[in-house]
């Protein structure tokens, strides 16, 4: 590290794993840099307190060195930054940093104290997710609807049985393709989600909006929901997911004309966080099913699970920072538990 205007970073800062730099907020200039810094930018700090802003900063980055400098200034002035930032490298390497940016003073002198992460493979493979995300999504809906079409025209311009059972097999298969690109954007939908999308409720009245929902969509089944004590948790979109799901897998799996769904909830005997139970009386879930979900690496072509369904629900459960559980019996039963963390119960004026 070097000195200059009696601004200097403790040695201490050699064994980050951050780059460090202490910026001059009124002339942009680098002041002090620890090694890592002089690695992630591939100057010596000599170099780097003597090089303007843009050398070091990508032409393709739509941001200027004047947006640079004003964010120094905001620092500067107590309101601190965090901005992602292009980066030209010493040998012309374009890499992604997280830059965060705070007031300091050092020997009676107002600088800017900035933190620097290279974050390249977590911002690349980021945005290449999001493009496989909207691919699948969007290639599975149109194909879709594309086949369920034709498969209805089919139906509609044929009188010859085996013609039709083949159409209806068709449109079916298709309306699992259309049910897969839903699932793609639920599962989406929780990786993405953040803790400010949140809300806290009451357990038992987030379960029960759920329910009634379901209720509404297949009258014939019974559902029972019991509180087995008053538990309060968060929840968003991807909660409503995985519960949805299991409730309808119990649904439309029943060989019942009136599917019967039993829904319990309140503390687990062993942990305490909140715990959920789906419980129907279907025949038990195939193994493969539980293979595709826990064992994915074992997966093979002719070991698969037959939907996502359970894969939203898993995923959808682990974004809540919770866990599934899976129960079968013998000859039929399965019950389905969701483990929340346990949050303090909402205000009683707080709607439930």
């Amino acid at each position: 590290m070097l000195s200059q205007q009696g601004s200097e970073l403790p040695s201490e800062y050699n064994t980050l794993n951050i780059g460090i730099a202490l910026y001059d907020p009124s002339e942009g200039a680098i002041l002090d840099a620890n090694d890592r810094l002089e690695t992630i930018l591939g100057y010596p700090t000599e170099r780097l307190c003597n090089l303007a802003i843009e050398t070091y900063t990508a032409n393709t980055y739509p941001h200027s060195e004047s947006d640079f400098r004003a964010r120094l200034q905001a620092s500067a002035s107590g309101n601190p930054q965090q901005f992602i930032w292009r980066v030209k490298r010493a040998d012309g390497e374009l890499i992604w940093v997280q830059i965060d940016l705070s007031r300091k003073r050092l020997s009676g002198q107002t600088c800017v104290y900035a933190e620097i992460r290279n974050i390249t493979d977590y911002y690349e493979t980021h945005h290449r997710v999001e493009l496989f995300w909207r691919l699948l999504r969007h290639n599975l809906r149109n194909e879709a609807s594309i086949i369920v079409g034709n498969a209805s025209q089919l139906t509609a311009h044929t009188e010859s049985e085996s013609v039709q059972d083949a159409a209806a097999t068709i449109q079916a298969r298709g309306e699992n393709l259309g049910d897969m690109a839903s699932s793609v954007k639920e599962i989406e939908q929780a990786v993405a989600g953040t803790e400010t999308q949140r809300v806290r409720r009451h357990a038992t009245a987030a379960v029960g909006d759920v329910v009634t929902d379901v209720q509404m969509d297949y009258p014939a089944a019974k559902i029972t929901l019991e509180e087995r004590a008053e538990m309060g948790i968060h929840v968003d979109d991807a909660f409503a997911y995985a519960l949805r799901h299991a409730l309808e897998n119990a649904i439309v799996h029943s060989d019942e004309t009136e599917p019967v769904v039993d829904v319990s909830l309140g503390p687990s005997p062993n942990t305490g966080r909140v715990e959920i139970c789906i419980a129907d009386t279907n025949p038990p879930i195939p193994d493969e099913e539980f293979d595709a979900l826990f064992t994915p690496t074992e997966t093979t072509n002719t070991s698969h699970g037959s939907g996502t369904g359970l894969f939203v629900m898993k995923w959808c459960i682990e974004s809540l920072n919770g866990e599934i559980k899976f129960e079968t019996g013998d000859a039929h039963g399965n019950d389905v538990y969701f483990y929340l963390p346990p949050k303090t119960l909402p205000d009683e004026q707080t709607e439930r």
